[in-house]
């Protein structure tokens, strides 16, 4: 891993890129205070780049992942030009293992292992222009999204967003945040809520960091603020990623989702989901059978390596909650909106394509 000059990640922020090779990524973890790009020649490399959570966001992992991919072909194919596709495999699962909640990852990396198939001589030229596909697809799809989002929002309105699903998040433009900035383009929106998303403050460093460099107001608050926002009437809309979705349309997003979901319904609030279809999970029947990533304890104990709890205390972290499919009013795909999605709806949804 080396240090390299700063990409210049203007108008939409590119987390994850392909530079000269190699993969380059905005280093997330040091937002909003510096600015810096990281780039990656190995898959191994890769793979611990998702781990550490350089790149977050179910679709910036999958394609990382993706670029990931071309590099363990790379490697293989150096080592045996004969036999590169079976020495691949091991650095694949390396990828796969990196973040187990996230489907992208999986999807991404079975595209991948689709599109080896067959190949003869050198695959990087294929593979690359493989994830390249994926990359480019995925902003496409966010802005139809963004689109399709913005005009469920009424003029005047005043939404909530947790965690972050913006351009940092994916391959561009975002998915939450996707809406976001089409409904502010269209001039709809009164104000913009970013929850702190605690323990990594992703709406706090992440969100609140894109949006301000487009020049769209937004206003922080405490997690624990945005059931008193709603009972207050301040918020209309809650508009949240996701990081999977599954057959039945419940929904695991960063922790704390779950929470904001119960309150919207409770206070009339309106909840959006926004996500590619790459993210919908058919394997998957419903929340329960989603498995939940865990980090460590320190993250809650600490901030910045400084201890915030007493000695010994213990912590627990998990990463991701489940919102149950009845408490989603919409899901927005670049494919068109589902309103209360269930089980059928998606399988409808996603039939053209079976």
């Amino acid at each position: 891993m080396t240090e390299e000059m700063i990409l210049t990640f203007d108008a939409e922020f590119h987390a994850v890129a392909w530079v000269d090779g190699k993969v380059a990524m905005l280093d997330q973890r040091l937002l909003p205070h510096k600015e810096s790009v990281l780039e990656f020649d190995s898959c191994s490399a890769v793979a611990d780049a998702i781990r550490l959570m350089v790149v977050r966001g179910a679709p910036a992992i999958g394609i990382a992942a993706a670029y990931g991919a071309v590099l363990a072909a790379r490697e293989a194919y150096r080592t045996d030009p004969g036999d590169w596709l079976r020495l691949a495999v091991p650095l694949l699962a390396q990828l796969a293992a990196a973040r187990p909640t996230a489907v992208n990852l999986a999807w991404a990396l079975d595209r991948m292992r689709d599109r080896c198939a067959g190949l003869m001589g050198d695959p990087e030229p294929a593979l690359l222009k493989e994830a390249r596909a994926i990359h480019d697809e995925d902003q496409a799809a966010n802005r139809r999204m963004g689109e399709y989002g913005a005009d469920l929002i009424a003029n005047g309105s005043s939404v909530l967003t947790h965690c972050n699903a913006g351009a940092l998040a994916t391959g561009g433009y975002g998915t939450a945040l996707g809406v976001i900035r089409a409904a502010f383009g269209r001039a709809k929106l009164k104000q913009v809520y970013a929850a702190e998303t605690r323990p990594w403050l992703q709406g706090a460093r992440l969100t609140a960091w894109e949006l301000l460099k487009d020049r769209i107001p937004v206003t922080l608050i405490t997690d624990s603020s945005a059931c008193y926002l709603m009972q207050q009437g301040r918020i209309q809309w809650v508009i949240v990623g996701a990081d999977r979705i599954t057959a039945n349309g419940d929904v695991a997003n960063k922790i704390g989702t779950l929470s904001h979901a119960v309150a919207a319904r409770f206070h009339g609030v309106r909840f959006m989901v926004a996500a590619p279809v790459s993210t919908i999970d058919l394997a998957t029947p419903d929340g329960a059978h989603i498995p939940i990533e865990e980090r460590s304890p320190s993250e809650v104990t600490e901030f910045s390596g400084h201890a915030v709890a007493p000695p010994g205390c213990n912590a627990l972290n998990p990463v991701f909650d489940v919102t149950p499919a009845a408490l989603v009013d919409v899901l927005v795909t670049e494919r068109g909106v589902l309103a209360q999605p269930d089980e059928q709806k998606i399988r409808d949804l996603l039939r053209p394509h079976f």
